[in-house]
């Protein structure tokens, strides 16, 4: 077999817990409670959430590895989870002000977030999941 350099995928899930409330400011409060329903919620509710982050590339081949699953663990720690665990995704996330906190711009947000810092390898995709029957995917597009 020709020696060949491979593209693989590897994928790093990270957990996280947050509340949030989905409510237009622009909409009146019968407007956000007929679209968003129990999400508009006035007091917030909260999620239990699975960050799935892939990269893809060929593997180095003095390590084996596209890159150090320790380093990416420590980057996501680092830029996402530390930064949405506990929190209020409405009040307290900066990358989050002024938008509506949904499972859809918290993907986008954090794909912005960690796109420029893999430098080994490329981020092929998230995937985000809020509960156990909804969940996003991003591919940078």
């Amino acid at each position: 077999m020709a020696d060949r350099q491979k593209i693989v995928y590897i994928t790093r899930r990270e957990r996280f817990n947050a509340a949030h409330k989905l409510y237009n400011p622009n909409w009146t409060f019968e407007e956000n409670e007929n679209f968003f329903g129990k999400c508009a919620n006035h007091f917030y509710h909260g999620h239990n959430f699975e960050l799935f982050v892939t990269i893809k590339g060929i593997a180095n081949p003095d390590t084996g590895m596209i890159m150090d699953l320790k380093v990416l663990k420590a980057l996501i720690k680092e830029e996402i989870t530390e930064r949405l665990d506990h929190k209020n995704l409405n009040e307290d996330v900066d990358f989050l002000k002024g938008q509506l906190p949904s499972i859809e711009n918290i993907i986008v947000a954090i794909w912005e977030i960690l796109n420029p810092k893999i430098t080994n390898g490329k981020l092929h995709s998230l995937k985000l999941i809020e509960t156990e029957n909804n969940f996003v995917e991003y591919f940078g597009e």
